[in-house]
């Protein structure tokens, strides 16, 4: 059966959270819950789904602002994330949110991972790179499996961008130096699923983008 994936965008950042699941399966997970946790909820309650887990790709606040709502809501859920951004979970300062006033913290990581690692949630198989450059820490989470594979990219990869190196802990030679090591060698139909904006194809971005393909 093949994966769906349900884009909901968070404002005030205008963040992509994501709802993936398999047809007919009962479970789903969510990638980066933001700041608006209903419209999830909504969704998998409209479609008769339990949440299997919550997998951050980082843990800058518009990425993780919702998982206290969604660990509230499903307990059993756990909450995953690399080890370099664990700490920003229950660190305001760490995450961002106290520089914007308004402190937001989530519960504590339940389970880290890390590039090489294999995951299988809601009956799809994850694999994970480690892409730090964006924030120390970030991963993203590739499902090969599917024609084409699809990349749950966070706020490493964008239709004609990249994600900000300027926070602390980022830099442009890491992130730079990850997108080519990690995605470029994937097939270039590959859909990349970004943390912000439309999502674009690993073929166009390596062809087109003014930040690291071909632009």
């Amino acid at each position: 059966m093949p994966v769906q994936i349900h884009t909901i965008v968070s404002d005030p950042f205008a963040e992509n959270s994501y709802v993936v699941w398999r047809d007919g399966g009962t479970e789903a997970f969510v990638i980066d819950p933001g700041f608006e946790p209903d419209p999830i909820r909504e969704l998998l309650d409209e479609r008769g789904l339990t949440l299997a887990a919550i997998v951050n790709t980082h843990g800058h606040v518009d990425h993780m602002a919702g998982n206290a709502a969604m660990k509230r809501a499903f307990p059993a859920a756990p909450i995953v994330i690399g080890p370099g951004d664990a700490p920003m979970l229950t660190d305001a300062t760490l995450n961002l949110s106290a520089a914007f006033g308004m402190p937001v913290v989530s519960p504590p990581a339940d389970q880290l991972v890390k590039e090489g690692d294999r995951l299988t949630v809601a009956g799809i198989d994850l694999e994970v790179f480690d892409l730090p450059g964006h924030s120390p820490g970030h991963v993203v989470y590739l499902i090969r499996g599917e024609k084409p594979h699809l990349v749950l990219g966070g706020d490493v990869l964008f239709r004609g961008g990249i994600g900000r190196f300027d926070f602390p802990g980022g830099s442009f030679e890491q992130l730079k130096a990850g997108i080519e090591r990690v995605l470029w060698p994937l097939p270039p139909d590959t859909v990349v699923y970004p943390g912000h904006g439309p999502v674009t194809t690993v073929g166009h971005e390596k062809a087109t983008n003014p930040f690291v393909g071909g632009g």
